[in-house]
C-alpha cells in the first residue's frame, strides 16, 4: 500500500492545470488556443507557425512563455494576463477530493507554472477554497518555469519546506525530476503512466490515490 511510504509527509505539493482537475474537463485547451493568438500577434506569425512554436517552446523552455522571452524578450505580463481569459465553468466542484485534501496531515500548497490569481479561479471552480496553505505561481519563482531547477528551488525556499518531507503530485513527468533529486516523494498522475527512475507512484485520479494514503 503506498501509504506506508508517505507517513513521513509534512508538505503536500500539488501542480495546478490537469492534476487538480482531469484533463478531460479541457480547461488548458482554452488556454492553448488564447497562447496561439498571443504568438500570432506577438511575432507577426500565421496560425500554423504559431501554433508550432507554442509546442517547440513548451518542449525546449517547459513554457511557451519561457520560449518567448529567452527567445525574442517578450514581455511577460500581456502575455499572463490575456492567456488566462478564459471560461471556467467547464471544471466541476469536487466534494469527495475536497475532503480527502483536507484530511491530509500537515501544510497543502499549490505550485503552478500559472499564475496565483489564475490558479485561485480553479480552485474556486473546483470547490478546492479553503484548503491550501499557499498557492505558487510562476511570479514566485521568478518567472522561470518548472522544470528549471532555480523554479523549484525560489519557490520551495519562500515556502520554507524540507524537501524530505515532501510529497509532490504533478502531470508532467519532467516536472518531477527535479522534486525527486531535491528528496521529495513524487506521483506522477495523468492517464497513462510513463514509467522512469525519478516516478514514486502513478495515478490515473488523483482523488483515489489520496484516499489510499488516509
Amino acid at each position: 500500500m503506498p501509504a506506508a511510504h508517505f507517513q513521513h509527509v509534512e508538505t503536500w505539493v500539488f501542480d495546478l492545470d490537469h492534476t487538480l482537475y482531469p484533463p478531460d474537463m479541457a480547461l488548458f485547451s482554452q488556454i492553448n488556443v488564447k497562447m496561439t493568438d498571443f504568438v500570432m500577434t506577438a511575432l507577426g506569425v500565421d496560425r500554423k507557425e504559431a501554433d508550432r512554436l507554442r509546442h517547440d517552446y513548451w518542449h525546449a523552455h517547459g513554457t511557451t512563455l519561457a520560449g518567448l522571452m529567452d527567445n525574442h524578450g517578450v514581455d511577460p505580463g500581456p502575455y499572463l494576463h490575456d492567456v488566462h481569459q478564459i471560461d471556467f465553468s467547464v471544471l466541476d466542484r469536487d466534494e469527495i477530493l475536497a475532503a480527502r485534501i483536507a484530511a491530509l496531515p500537515g501544510r497543502r500548497i499549490i505550485y503552478t507554472n500559472g499564475t496565483a490569481d489564475y490558479a485561485g479561479k480553479v480552485i474556486e471552480a473546483r470547490g478546492l477554497t479553503g484548503l491550501f496553505d499557499a498557492v505558487y505561481g510562476v511570479e514566485e519563482a521568478g518567472l522561470r518555469p518548472k522544470p528549471e531547477r532555480i523554479a523549484f528551488e525560489r519557490v520551495f525556499a519562500t515556502d520554507g519546506l524540507d524537501p524530505k518531507t515532501a510529497a509532490m503530485f504533478e502531470d508532467d513527468p519532467r516536472n518531477l525530476a527535479v522534486p525527486h533529486e531535491m528528496g521529495l516523494k513524487t506521483v506522477h498522475v495523468a492517464p497513462k503512466p510513463e514509467p522512469a527512475d525519478h516516478i514514486h507512484f502513478h495515478t490515473d485520479d488523483l482523488s483515489t490515490f489520496l484516499g489510499r494514503l488516509l
